[in-house]
């Protein structure tokens, strides 16, 4: 129960922190904003679209799978290559939770019309089904596992080099640290499906040659059945070659660090207070039954 309440309270923290970082990165990714629109933001509520989805299931996301990964941990060998496995392992696990907050929360943040993430939800849902909110599920799937499996085992290695690994310098800097490398690991898996999630979808044919297939593209059409992954690879290649695959990972680099390092700090003084509390109220538990003995 401590690791879920912690995990809950520190994903919350992060989406708030990092939210107009995470906006700035789709667009880039997507690269179907201009030059100017795409670090500027209409009001300052506008810097949280698509958070509300992330509000409402990465609490619950992270608690799963710092949940997933501290029952798995002890069967594994505690080496870094075990460490990465129960971190994979625990990705994977997120992913009926992930799949569908990442398609709901990048079509909202890249939506021409500024439609709500419950008004992209119902949107999906009416069209497609249950389906829809599982557009590029197994590239999310892939990205989940693969990134927290460097996410954990990085955060391990990087915080006994410190003189004081439970220190607060020590949270922060391991934290930021496992984010970035992540982030570093999966990057180009996170254009794909950014690019799988934000196409657009309906009845009408985009020809082999389409280049406004995306969300916030002018003049979008759309495909019935929508895009797999390896063709929104082969999209992005022929809509830029490899530069398009590090589109916006500068940003991605800094919010990666600054969000991981507070979510972190966040999750470990949570964690730390509730076993405090908890070593007190069994304390307290063992007194009072000798005393009544």
């Amino acid at each position: 129960m401590a690791d879920f309440i912690a995990g809950y309270i520190s994903g919350a923290a992060g989406i708030l922190l990092g939210s107009p970082l995470d906006i700035i990165k789709a667009r880039l990714q997507t690269g179907t904003f201009s030059s100017t629109s795409t670090y500027t933001f209409s009001t300052p509520l506008s810097t949280l679209r698509g958070a509300t989805p992330p509000l409402l299931t990465y609490g619950a996301l992270n608690a799963v799978l710092f949940t997933a990964y501290n029952r798995s941990l002890p069967y594994l060998p505690q080496t870094l290559p075990g460490i990465f496995t129960a971190g994979a392992l625990a990705g994977l696990a997120t992913f009926t939770i992930s799949a569908p907050t990442e398609v709901i929360k990048c079509r909202a943040q890249l939506s021409a019309q500024h439609r709500s993430s419950a008004a992209v939800a119902m949107e999906l849902l009416r069209a497609h089904g249950i389906r829809g909110l599982y557009l590029g599920g197994v590239v999310t799937a892939l990205r989940d596992s693969i990134g927290y499996g460097f996410y954990f085992s990085t955060y391990e290695a990087v915080r006994p080099a410190f003189a004081e690994p439970e220190g607060q310098l020590a949270i922060l800097v391991a934290g930021g640290a496992a984010g970035v490398a992540t982030w570093a690991s999966i990057y180009p898996l996170d254009v794909v499906k950014t690019r799988v999630q934000t196409q657009v979808l309906g009845t009408a044919a985009a020809a082999a040659t389409e280049r406004s297939w995306l969300l916030g593209a002018r003049a979008g059409r759309a495909w019935h059945g929508g895009f797999g992954a390896r063709e929104c690879a082969r999209r992005a290649w022929r809509d830029g070659g490899m530069r398009v695959f590090f589109d916006g990972m500068g940003v991605c680099m800094a919010r990666a660090f600054l969000v991981n390092a507070v979510q972190w700090a966040i999750y470990e003084y949570i964690m730390r207070q509730l076993r405090t509390t908890s070593i007190s109220l069994e304390s307290s538990t063992q007194v009072h039954q000798r005393h009544h003995s």
